[in-house]
């Protein structure tokens, strides 16, 4: 972890005795994003007809009970298998922008994972989904920060050892289904334990990101961009990490199977640049950058392609999992 040079930290305790009040504000509610407010189960498998679906309680690698769902193919259980995960800060069944705040501001719209697993299902893939620890149903962890993949890749590593240990999951072809957040502690994952992965097939990684690109895109709407080095202060203070720490393109490099990757081009969240650096770092000699154009709106148009559009999706499943 690159933490805060001395340099750093001394410009941030500069800049915290002569930045304004309202600027400061600003500046710790950017920071604040790494302690969001939980989404909640707005909608559950039974809204899209799926049969045979259960609860399950998944031990991350330390212990940190994670809720989840099985979803069985339409028409029985099959020997293919999709892992799948959310962002930040999402949970399981997407996300209810759509109930107003506080969600809404992040974006007034709804997300909907669950349309997805119905595509899944229907095109004859079991789902494992689950919540990240602090996020939905799951336990609570690390004061409630989000580390964006520094602790929430033992997630992705207890519920691959689930898989790998249960006697009809650990028979299954298996993909994964990462984004976001998802998408940078899975890469952390892989590269911390490359062996639990080794049997994966393929992987669909949506809008995976770089924190300090995040955090340049919003401190510049606000008018706070100079501030880069007093917000890594508030993030550590938080308990969290600085931006650098925080991002898929550290662990990219580990990522070797078949990807599947999708970002907004004009994402007010980031820059295209941000996102093709992180997938040029892909270790991956199969993979694929879809850029979805004609608007700003990560949630809303990002979130949402794979449930409006599964014919990309499905098309790449099926060529690594038939």
């Amino acid at each position: 972890m690159s933490r805060i040079s001395d340099q750093r930290m001394a410009k941030a305790k500069e800049q915290l005795n002569t930045i304004s009040q309202a600027d400061h504000a600003k500046v710790k509610a950017l920071a604040a994003i790494v302690k969001t407010p939980r989404s909640f189960i707005f909608k559950t498998p039974d809204a899209y007809g799926m049969k045979g679906w259960h609860d399950l309680v998944i031990p991350s690698d330390d212990g940190t009970p994670l809720e989840a769902w099985y979803i069985p193919a339409d028409g029985g259980e099959s020997d293919k298998l999709v892992i799948f995960n959310h962002a930040l800060p999402m949970c399981r069944a997407g996300f209810p922008g759509h109930f107003g705040e506080p969600w809404s501001n992040f974006d007034d719209a709804e997300i909907d994972f669950v349309i997805q697993y119905k595509h899944l299902t229907d095109a004859g893939y079991n789902v494992l989904t689950y919540d990240f620890r602090n996020h939905g149903n799951s336990g609570a962890a690390n004061n409630g920060i989000s580390g964006i993949g520094q602790w929430e890749w033992r997630d992705c590593v207890g519920v691959k050892k689930y898989v790998d240990q249960h006697p009809r999951l650990s028979k299954m072809k298996v993909a994964l289904y990462s984004q976001c957040l998802g998408g940078v502690s899975q890469y952390a994952a892989i590269s911390k334990h490359p062996e639990l992965f080794e049997n994966v097939l393929c992987m669909c990684s949506p809008l995976v990101p770089n924190m300090t690109a995040v955090f340049e895109a919003f401190s510049k709407l606000q008018g706070i961009s100079q501030y880069q080095e007093l917000i890594d202060l508030e993030l550590l203070k938080l308990g969290g990490f600085p931006a650098a720490d925080m991002g898929g393109y550290l662990w990219a490099p580990a990522v070797t199977m078949p990807v599947l990757m999708w970002q907004v081009r004009n994402d007010i969240w980031t820059k295209p640049e941000d996102g093709q650096k992180t997938f040029d770092l892909l270790a991956s000699k199969d993979k694929e950058l879809v850029w979805i154009e004609d608007t700003t709106r990560r949630f809303k148009d990002g979130y949402n392609w794979f449930g409006r559009t599964p014919e990309k999706v499905l098309g790449f499943l099926s060529k690594y999992m038939n």
